[in-house]
């Protein structure tokens, strides 16, 4: 009796080793074919993207799908851009789709730069490129890349240093602060006279910040700040958590 049972358990075992074995053999295999291709915008597009018309088409990416052997799955795209000549060695993301053409607006456009490192005001030479992939992360392919030259606007308040101490006085225009995106804080590295400060909107007064207490926060249309030393000086403002600091380098 004990025979029949080690007999019927190892029956069972090859059986479910063999069923085990045939899932695998005929589970479906997905494997990369071609990559896609960018077909637009072509090198030497060039755009001088605009505030006032942030709603505006700016232009539209378009390629030729990727392929995959095997069963077929959902390939999402992803449009991306690094700074001309670095291989995509930190590309950034500008849009995620499972189309093969995107239309991106003058603010989308924008604001994909300005995330990936590139200087306002200033014509920049970005690269472009199509990522394709089989659900979230399975099997990458790239596409060929283009490069374009896009000159995007600041998208943040535009504040400034203005004063006795500053380089221009009490006098139109004021000393512009540069804006990090990674901190959202606003910065001046530069010299300063004995004198004082205040922080302006705009190249206007109607919005301003002084420092009542002279206790490095800030207040509305608050006293000047005094500067006591002449020398460079490294100054970073919070404007979101109404703090500043100013440190003598």
């Amino acid at each position: 009796m004990k025979n029949s049972y080690k007999i019927l358990i190892a029956f069972i075992g090859v059986l479910l080793v063999s069923c085990n074995a045939d899932d695998v053999e005929n589970r479906p295999v997905v494997d990369a074919g071609t990559a896609p291709v960018l077909l637009t915008p072509l090198t030497g597009f060039s755009i001088v993207l605009s505030k006032e018309t942030g709603k505006d088409i700016a232009t539209t990416v378009t390629w030729n799908k990727a392929t995959y052997t095997g069963q077929q799955t959902v390939v999402n795209y992803t449009i991306q851009i690094a700074k001309a000549g670095t291989n995509f060695a930190s590309p950034s993301t500008v849009s995620n789709t499972t189309a093969n053409s995107k239309e991106l607006t003058v603010e989308e456009l924008n604001s994909a730069v300005l995330n990936g490192g590139f200087t306002p005001y200033q014509s920049n030479d970005v690269d472009v490129r199509i990522k394709s992939v089989v659900g979230a992360t399975g099997l990458p392919q790239y596409s060929n890349a283009f490069t374009i030259k896009v000159t995007p606007y600041a998208a943040w308040a535009n504040w400034g240093l203005i004063g006795s101490a500053t380089p221009n006085g009490w006098n139109d225009p004021d000393t512009d602060l540069n804006y990090d995106l990674a901190t959202k804080k606003y910065s001046y590295v530069g010299p300063l006279i004995v004198g004082e400060i205040k922080f302006r909107l705009d190249d206007g007064w109607a919005v301003n910040y002084g420092d009542d207490g002279n206790d490095k926060k800030l207040d509305a249309g608050g006293a000047n700040i005094p500067i006591t030393s002449a020398g460079n000086y490294t100054v970073i403002v919070d404007i979101a958590n109404k703090e500043y600091t100013i440190q003598k380098n």
